[in-house]
């Protein structure tokens, strides 16, 4: 048997600091190596890349979680690796394997060959070509490492059990002609207590494609120097491609619903929508109390959602959409990462949900940019009416290209559509009191307003420019 106690050791400082570690804040965090699996197939290779499987148990005897860490041992010091360094060993310097060239390289021919090792098997739809890697710079619940301008593979650092939702998603719609998705060209599975895992997903690179969220700033910050015009006075105006994004949107969910099953929105499901609603919402008061004015209006919302009559069919949706999430490219708007929130278990991720939940999500992230784009611009008061401004004008263009396409308005299904922003914006505060309390005050005042509090509208919690990054 292998002695891991050194990595282990290793590990336990390295992991917990990791962006991607959802084990922040609960005792214990002891650390196992379930699986060590060599993925360098050439045996006389100086640099091995080895895919680690570690589960991490906690004090609280809640559920562990599993992640998986492709990692290089080296005998040398590459230059520019220091930022990548693990640790050191008696085996010599142990490197994250997906910022180490020789491990992007082991792991492509791996999947180009459709190798399979202890369970952990790799599959290509077309033949691959042997190309240069280079990781992705931005790092949030997985990484994501672009081989030449071909392909971008996605490595799912926390482990589910099952197949993930994202491959799944994406293979459907490509098969049902979508041109709103990224090839799927390969994928590694492997075991995860006996259930077949999806490990990395690889597709077509869109080296030409442009972030959503990127595009829209850019229109944010032409308004912003404008400070005298309207949204629709300003030649960076976002509402064409709002609009393209909500038809967009719409026909992936038409594809989906035409793929895959769906059900009625019958009294039972809609209760327990507004259940689950709620119980999302206890454990957001529990740990932020800035939310705790709300908690009566909040609560309101999401019992009427008992009421609603004749909602649409419930359907697999993307899950987590937002501005980051999707991609302009020549042909129009592609959606990507349709694994849903990630830290949610793959079983709740893979529940027939209402569409509006996606639609709420991006109306969430146009009020985002537009309130991101504040953070440094705090002496000027004035440019908070151009903020709202903006967000409505792209929130009406969108929910008008997505009805277009779908035959319904989002908005006639008021309710709860209302209810879905509301729970979004709740996660947010949640999410940014954990990781960015400088931006906790973008989705309190969202709050505010969704329901209606003028007084706490007023309210300006302190925001730093400092905290970076897209939700």
């Amino acid at each position: 048997m292998t002695d891991h106690s050194e990595l282990t050791a290793l590990l336990s400082d390295w992991l917990p600091r990791q962006r991607w570690f959802a084990g922040k804040g609960r005792a214990g965090g002891r650390l196992r190596v379930e699986q060590d699996i060599r993925l360098t197939l050439d045996s006389q290779a100086k640099a091995v890349l080895r895919l680690l499987v570690i589960q991490v148990s906690y004090d609280d005897g809640g559920p562990g979680d599993y992640y998986q860490v492709p990692v290089v041992i080296r005998g040398d010091s590459p230059f520019g690796h220091e930022g990548f360094l693990i640790g050191e060993s008696a085996g010599g310097m142990v490197y994250d394997g997906l910022r180490d060239a020789d491990g992007n390289a082991a792991l492509l021919t791996y999947l180009r060959r459709g190798a399979s090792r202890e369970g952990l098997t790799a599959t290509a739809v077309e033949t691959l070509e042997d190309l240069t890697a280079r990781p992705v710079g931005a790092e949030q619940s997985n990484t994501s490492v672009v081989y030449g301008e071909a392909y971008i593979l996605k490595v799912f650092r926390r482990l589910w059990p099952g197949m993930n939702p994202d491959l799944e998603i994406t293979q459907v719609l490509a098969r049902a002609g979508s041109g709103h998705v990224a090839r799927p060209v390969a994928w590694l599975s492997g075991q995860l207590s006996g259930i077949p895992t999806t490990f990395a997903f690889m597709q077509d690179y869109l080296r030409t494609g442009a972030e959503g969220w990127l595009l829209a700033l850019a229109s944010v910050r032409d308004l912003y120097a404008e400070g005298d015009l309207h949204a629709d006075e300003v030649g960076g105006d976002f509402a064409a491609e709002a609009e393209r994004l909500g038809a967009a949107t719409a026909q992936v969910h038409r594809d989906l619903a035409g793929a895959l099953p769906t059900r009625p929105a019958d009294a039972a499901t809609l209760g327990a929508v507004a259940d689950y609603l709620h119980q999302r919402l206890d454990g957001a008061l529990a740990a932020v109390t800035e939310l705790a004015p709300f908690e009566t209006a909040l609560r309101t919302a999401y019992d009427a959602v008992r009421g609603i009559e004749h909602p649409a069919p419930f359907q697999r949706i993307h899950g987590d959409l937002h501005l980051g999430q999707v991609l302009r490219v020549e042909s129009g708007w592609v959606l990507f990462d349709f694994e849903g929130e990630p830290a949610r278990p793959v079983p709740e991720r893979t529940v027939l949900e209402s569409p509006l939940r996606d639609v709420a999500g991006m109306l969430r992230s146009f009020d985002y940019a537009a309130q991101s784009m504040l953070l440094e611009r705090q002496d000027e008061p004035a440019l908070a009416y151009r903020a709202l401004e903006w967000a409505d004008r792209n929130r009406d263009a969108f929910c008008r290209g997505y009805g277009a396409r779908s035959g319904t308005d989002p908005r006639d299904e008021g309710a709860l559509l209302s209810a879905f922003e509301l729970d979004k914006a709740v996660y947010e505060v949640l999410y940014e009191a954990r990781h960015r309390p400088g931006w906790i005050g973008i989705p309190l005042r969202s709050v505010a307003r969704l329901t209606g509090d003028p007084e706490q509208q007023r309210a300006k919690p302190a925001l730093r420019a400092s905290d970076e990054g897209a939700l």
